[in-house]
């Protein structure tokens, strides 16, 4: 039997996760840190490696003096071939599919979530523990929003398993984030101050299509230019490569027109992309798969509220189920239903499920 009063603590570093591991002490747990190593660069010029945001030296020493000062053990995981493999591999084979993926809902199911449960059974520890911006529901075995609804991050959870959600404690959930840097203040933590991270932690510059060039250039150099084409097929430009665009992407087409135009589709397959006027981006309907339900509908179709991207406030929407296949009719149309990205269900504020969008019907 695991140890239920013993916790594994995921430390980044930041100021999150650190009141997280220093609130499950005040509550009486005995706890682990834990940092896991997920990305490293190489400089091509110097060969000099360079770990990702997420765990710079800087990071982990700030997770080693948080553990420090509570008197509880630091350990960290090289995961990098798992990251690889569940998240960056995922992320570059998507981009080639002309689809725009969420690389953080595979990190959090398969890595973070994943590798911690492994490392807890070694530890003999029964709980994991991360600093998100999300409930449990350890009864129903769901999520829910965080408290802080501009920063509720249950929309990037969908795809972890109900077995390693009952295994989960998210300490912060209850908390607004001014509530969390005040703690960590008046506790004089050390990462009290550390800024929040932003954007994807193993693209160093914030820029994807330099990430692409540099793990795989071979694929990116046979990739080249195409037609840009309006929607009744007639070609109105040129692009340089599908992969450097995303849907609803409205800069960088060099086009010379009136009123801007809009990334309406990318096919990887013809090399073209087409483009529409802003009117023409929205949709009352898309399709969705690989479906992760939490607290699956009794019967279908059924009302939820639906969020097609993680800062959208969501809007009413009609789940379908046949065969497996979902289709989600929206109350309101929809702008830029982009394939790859999340589709995430909602009650109130309970996370019934989610799953990744395939497309919009028109």
């Amino acid at each position: 039997m695991l140890n239920k009063n013993r916790v594994l603590v995921a430390m980044s570093g930041g100021v999150d996760s650190s009141v997280a591991i220093t609130k499950l002490n005040e509550m009486g747990y005995e706890t682990i840190g834990i940092t896991l190593k997920l990305w490293e660069t190489i400089d091509p010029v110097t060969k000099l490696r360079k770990n990702s945001h997420c765990n710079s030296t800087e990071a982990i020493n700030g997770a080693k003096m948080i553990c420090d000062r509570l008197g509880v053990h630091h350990y960290t995981i090289d995961e990098i071939n798992s990251f690889k493999k569940y998240v960056v591999d995922d992320f570059t084979n998507e981009y080639l599919k002309g689809r725009t993926p969420n690389p953080c809902v595979k990190c959090n199911s398969y890595v973070k979530w994943g590798k911690l449960i492994e490392q807890a059974n070694k530890f003999d520890a029964y709980y994991i523990a991360t600093g998100h911006y999300a409930r449990i529901d350890h009864k129903k075995l769901s999520i829910k929003k965080g408290v802080d609804t501009n920063k509720d991050q249950s929309y990037m959870l969908w795809h972890i398993s109900k077995e390693h959600i009952e295994r989960t404690l998210l300490p912060i959930g209850e908390l607004k984030k001014d509530e969390v840097r005040k703690y960590a203040t008046e506790k004089s933590l050390e990462t009290s101050d550390i800024p929040d991270s932003q954007d994807l932690c193993f693209v160093m510059d914030g820029d994807y299509r330099n990430f692409l060039n540099k793990f795989m250039p071979e694929k990116m150099e046979n990739i080249d230019g195409g037609d840009i084409k309006s929607e009744d097929g007639t070609v109105i430009g040129k692009h340089t490569g599908f992969t450097n665009y995303t849907i609803g992407q409205r800069r960088g087409l060099g086009l010379s027109k009136p009123e801007p135009r809009y990334v309406k589709k990318i096919n990887p397959i013809s090399n073209t992309i087409t483009v529409a006027k802003k009117d023409s981006m929205f949709s009352n309907v898309c399709t969705a798969s690989q479906i992760n339900w939490l607290l699956k509908p009794q019967s279908f179709p059924f009302k939820a509220t639906t969020k097609i991207r993680y800062n959208s406030l969501g809007t009413s929407a009609l789940i379908n189920e046949h065969e497996g296949s979902y289709t989600i009719h929206f109350d309101e149309p929809q702008l830029a239903i982009t394939p790859g990205q999340s589709i995430v269900f909602y009650d109130d504020d309970t996370l019934l499920g989610g799953g990744i969008i395939n497309g919009n019907h028109e």
